[in-house]
C-alpha cells in the first residue's frame, strides 16, 4: 500500500494531550482520530474537513502545506447534445437491439459520456503556505470529535484548521510563524496544456478541455480573491482574508460562493470573509463545536474489534462532513473533488445504480435522519424534472430518474442499461420508505413518501408489457453492471435486479396506501404485483441474474440478489426455504471469488452476511474493506491497495459509497428491524463477549441502546419517539425485568405498547 503518511505509535499517542482552542474548550482526543507523523503527499490521502456544502483536504504539495478547497455546487452544466434527438427514446433503443444494430446505440449514448468533458463537477482551487523555515512536519491529527485538524512542525510552529459546521467558511490559525507568512491562492489549471493519452472516465480529463479562460487571482492588501467563469454564465468565487496577531500568529478565513448562492441572494465569498473575520475564530469555533457535539450525541457504539470500531467512527465523521440538509446530496466524492489538475473520476456525478443509495444506507439506524433528508429534499425538488425525463425518454406517465445525473437532475448518459434504467427510481423510492419507517413522520408519509412511490408505480405499470403466458415483463431488462455496456447486457426476460425493484415497489405502495386508508389503491398495487413472475432461483446456486443466466463470474455489483438485501423480500426470518436460497447464493458468490470486486463489494457483502445472521462473515468482509481498500485517511478507493490479492482491481479512484455502506454493515450486525421485529446483536461474532451501542434507531421510531457483557445481553434501553407497539426478539433467555418490576417468564417475542416519549429498560 502507498502510505505517504505514517501512523504514530501508541507510545507517542500516549504522550500527546488535548489542547485548547483559545476560549472554545478542549479538543477531545479519541482513539478513532487520524494521527500521522507527517503530512500526506497526495490530495486523496489528505485530512478531510467539510460541512456538506464546502470542504477541504489538508496535505503537503512539494514544500507547501496545501488546503484543497471545494464546494458541492460547482458544476459545468452544459447539456449532453446527444440526448436531445428524436432517437433518444427507450423504444428506439429496444428496436436497435432487436434489429442487431446496437452499435448505433453505443455510439449515440455511451461514447459521448467518455469523450465529452462536461457536464461535470469541477474543482474550486487551493490555498498554499510555504513551509520553508518551519522544519519538518512531525505530528498531524484530525480530532473527529470537533472536526479540527492540527499540524505541528519541528521548529515549533502549529496549525489549527477547520471548516465551520454550518457556514460556507473555513478557518486557519498558525502560531510560531514569521511576520511575512501568508497564504497563496492557487486556482485549478484550466488553462494548462492538455496531456496526451487515452481518456477514461475513471482517470478524468484535463481541465483545459472545458474551454475556460483562466480566471485571475486579485490581491488587495490581506485579501485574495479568485473568480472563475465557467459554461453558460456560471461562475464561482474564492476569497481568503487573513491578519497577523502579534509577531508569531496569523489567523485567516476562506469562503467559496457560486452563481447558485448568488441567485439565492447569499453573500459573495468576499463579503462573507470580511464579515466573519471580525466575529472571530473563537466565536465561530464555539458554533462549530456545538454542532458536532450534538451530532456525536445521536449514536455511538463500542466493539471488541478496534479496526472495525475505528472505521465506523471515521465513516460517521465523513458522513457528517458530506451529508447535510440544505446542501447538495452526497455525490461520488462529495466535498472533496479531485485536486490533481483533472476532472474527478466519473465526472464526480450522481450515480443512482448503486452509489447514492449505498451512501445513505447508514443514516437511518445511526439516527442521522436529518442529514439523510438532504438527499430526499433534492430528489423531491427535482421531481418535476424527473417527470419530464420520464415522459421524454420512456413516454410514460409517473416518474423515473436517470441513473446518472448532474447536480440539477439532468441525464448524462453513459452505459445506458444503467444510466437510463427503467427501474432506477424504485431503488431511490426505498429511501423515502426508510425515512418514513424510521421516523413515523405522518406528514412526510402523506406529502412525500407515498406520492413518490405512487408515481414510480404508475410509470412501471405503463412501461410493462405482457409475455406469452400473460405475465408482466419489461420490454428489455438489465442487471448492473453484468456484461458491462454490451448488447448482451440487455435481457429479454426480466432480471432479478429489475424484478426485485418492481416487486418491492408495489409491496411498499400497497403498504403505504393502506396506512393512509387508501384501500382501493392498495388492492390495485397488490393486483399488479401478482402479475409479475417469481424470482429466478437455482436450487443449488441461489439467485440467477435472469432466467437461464446463472452467476458464473466474479462481479462487483450484487444486483442479482437485491431481493435479499436491501429489500428483504427473501429473508432469513421467513424460514428454511428462504434460508436455503440465501445460503446457496452467498456460497456461489464465494465460489467465484472476489477477483473483480471493488471495495464497496466487501461493504455490501458485510451487510449481506449480517442479514444472514453470520457475524463472523460480516466482520471479515468489513475488515477487508477497512484494511485493503482504504487509504490511510480512510477514503475508499475502489481498488485493492494491500497487495494481498483481494481483487484484481488495484487502481485508486476515490468514491464514498464503500465507506458509508461499511457503516451500515456494522449497524446491521448490532440491530435489525426490517421485518417489524427488533433484533438485538443479531449478527455479532461469538467471540464478541463485550459489545454495546447507544441510540441506534429501529423502524417504528424507537431508539435502542443495549449492552452485552461476558457473552450475555445485560440491558436494553428503549425510547419511543412516537409511541406504538414494539416487538422485540427476547435477547435475555429465561427471565428478564422491565423497569425493575417483577421478572417476566420466557417469551420468544416481547411485545410492549408504548406511549410517545416513553422510556423502558429491560434487564
Amino acid at each position: 500500500m502507498k502510505t505517504a503518511a505514517k501512523l504514530l505509535s501508541p507510545l507517542i499517542l500516549g504522550c500527546v494531550f488535548a489542547m485548547s482552542c483559545q476560549n472554545s474548550g478542549l479538543l477531545v482526543e479519541s482513539s478513532h482520530d487520524l494521527v500521522f507523523k507527517d503530512l500526506a503527499k497526495s490530495w486523496d490521502e489528505g485530512i478531510p474537513l467539510g460541512n456538506g456544502l464546502v470542504g477541504a483536504l489538508v496535505w503537503q504539495n512539494g514544500q507547501n502545506l496545501r488546503l484543497s478547497l471545494d464546494r458541492a455546487d460547482l458544476w459545468d452544466l452544459r447539456p449532453m447534445a446527444n440526448l436531445n434527438t428524436s432517437e433518444w427514446t427507450f423504444k428506439w433503443v429496444c428496436e436497435q437491439w432487436k434489429n442487431k444494430n446496437y452499435r448505433l446505440v453505443q455510439e449515440k449514448f455511451d461514447v459521448p459520456y467518455d469523450a465529452d468533458p462536461a457536464p461535470t463537477k469541477i474543482p474550486a482551487g487551493a490555498l498554499e503556505f510555504n513551509m520553508e523555515g518551519l522544519g519538518q512536519a512531525e505530528y498531524v491529527r484530525l480530532f473527529i470529535s470537533g472536526a479540527v485538524c492540527r499540524v505541528y512542525w519541528a521548529g515549533g510552529a502549529t496549525l489549527q484548521t477547520f471548516v465551520h459546521a454550518t457556514k460556507p467558511v473555513g478557518w486557519f490559525r498558525f502560531k510560531g510563524v514569521r511576520k511575512g507568512f501568508r497564504p497563496v491562492l492557487k486556482p485549478p489549471p484550466y488553462g494548462k496544456e492538455a496531456s496526451e493519452g487515452v481518456i477514461k472516465p475513471v482517470s478524468g480529463q484535463d481541465l483545459v478541455w472545458l474551454g475556460y479562460e483562466q480566471g485571475p487571482v486579485i490581491e488587495s492588501g490581506n485579501l485574495l480573491t479568485y473568480r472563475q467563469r465557467g459554461w453558460g454564465g456560471f461562475y464561482y468565487e474564492i476569497a481568503v482574508l487573513w491578519k497577523h496577531v502579534g509577531t508569531e500568529e496569523m489567523v485567516g478565513i476562506w469562503s467559496i460562493s457560486s452563481k447558485f448562492s448568488d441567485d439565492k441572494g447569499e453573500p459573495t465569498a468576499t463579503q462573507r470573509v470580511s464579515k466573519e473575520i471580525w466575529l472571530g475564530l473563537d466565536q465561530s469555533f464555539e458554533e462549530h463545536e456545538a454542532w458536532w457535539r450534538n451530532y456525536w450525541s445521536q449514536s455511538s457504539l463500542r466493539l471488541p474489534d478496534n479496526v472495525l470500531e475505528r472505521q465506523w467512527y471515521l465513516e460517521q465523521y465523513k458522513f457528517g462532513c458530506a451529508a447535510r440538509r440544505g446542501a447538495p446530496p452526497v455525490s461520488l466524492q462529495a466535498v472533496w473533488t479531485t485536486d490533481d489538475g483533472k476532472l474527478p473520476p466519473w465526472k464526480g456525478d450522481y450515480h443512482h445504480d448503486l452509489n447514492t443509495q449505498l451512501s445513505y444506507w447508514p443514516c437511518y439506524s445511526a439516527n442521522h435522519l436529518e442529514e439523510g433528508l438532504g438527499f430526499l429534499d433534492w430528489l423531491w425538488e427535482l421531481r418535476p424534472e424527473f417527470k419530464r425525463y420520464t415522459r421524454a425518454y420512456f413516454k410514460t406517465k409517473g416518474l423515473n430518474v436517470p441513473g446518472v445525473t448532474t447536480l440539477t437532475g439532468q441525464p448524462m448518459g453513459g452505459w445506458i442499461q444503467y444510466s437510463f434504467s427503467p427501474t432506477c427510481a424504485a431503488w431511490l423510492a426505498q429511501h423515502f420508505y426508510l425515512h418514513w419507517r424510521h421516523s413515523i413522520d405522518r406528514t412526510f408519509l402523506e406529502e412525500r413518501a407515498y406520492p413518490w412511490i405512487k408515481d414510480v408505480a404508475v410509470h412501471l405499470d405503463e412501461i410493462a408489457v405482457q409475455d406469452e403466458n400473460g405475465r408482466r415483463k419489461l420490454p428489455l431488462s438489465s442487471s448492473p453492471e453484468i456484461f458491462d455496456n454490451s448488447a448482451k447486457a440487455w435481457f429479454t426476460e426480466t432480471t432479478n435486479y429489475d424484478l426485485a425493484l418492481i416487486k418491492w415497489l408495489y409491496s411498499a405502495a400497497a403498504e403505504l396506501a393502506e396506512e393512509l386508508g387508501k384501500n382501493e389503491e392498495a388492492e390495485n398495487w397488490r393486483t399488479i404485483s401478482a402479475k409479475w413472475p417469481d424470482f429466478s432461483v437455482d436450487p443449488e446456486e441461489g439467485f440467477l441474474f435472469a432466467p437461464g443466466v446463472p452467476y458464473r463470474e466474479s462481479h462487483r455489483h450484487f444486483s442479482h440478489l437485491m431481493a435479499f438485501h436491501p429489500f428483504g423480500l427473501i429473508d432469513w426470518s421467513n424460514g428454511p426455504q428462504d434460508q436455503a436460497v440465501i445460503k446457496h447464493t452467498l456460497a456461489t458468490l464465494e465460489k467465484y471469488g472476489s477477483d473483480l470486486w471493488c471495495g464497496y463489494s466487501f461493504s455490501w457483502l458485510g451487510n449481506l452476511k449480517a442479514r444472514a445472521l453470520d457475524g463472523d462473515g460480516a466482520a471479515e468482509a468489513l475488515k477487508t474493506l477497512a484494511t485493503c481498500f482504504c487509504l490511510p485517511n480512510s477514503f475508499h478507493v475502489n481498488g485493492d491497495q494491500s497487495g494481498t490479492g483481494k481483487s484484481k482491481f488495484t487502481y485508486r479512484p476515490f468514491t464514498l459509497e464503500g465507506n458509508f455502506a461499511f457503516a451500515s454493515g456494522i449497524q446491521e450486525m448490532l440491530l435489525q428491524s426490517h421485518t417489524g421485529i427488533i433484533r438485538i446483536f443479531p449478527a455479532v461474532p461469538a467471540s464478541w463477549g463485550n459489545v454495546s451501542f447507544n441510540k441506534l434507531r429501529a423502524q417504528g421510531a424507537f431508539l435502542i441502546s443495549a449492552e452485552k457483557s461476558d457473552g450475555e445481553v445485560k440491558e436494553v434501553r428503549i425510547f419511543s419517539e412516537k409511541g406504538g407497539k414494539l416487538r422485540l426478539y427476547n435477547p435475555f433467555g429465561a427471565r428478564y425485568r422491565i423497569n425493575g418490576m417483577e421478572p417476566k417468564t420466557t417469551q420468544k417475542i416481547i411485545e410492549l405498547d408504548l406511549r410517545p416519549g416513553q422510556r423502558v429498560t429491560l434487564k
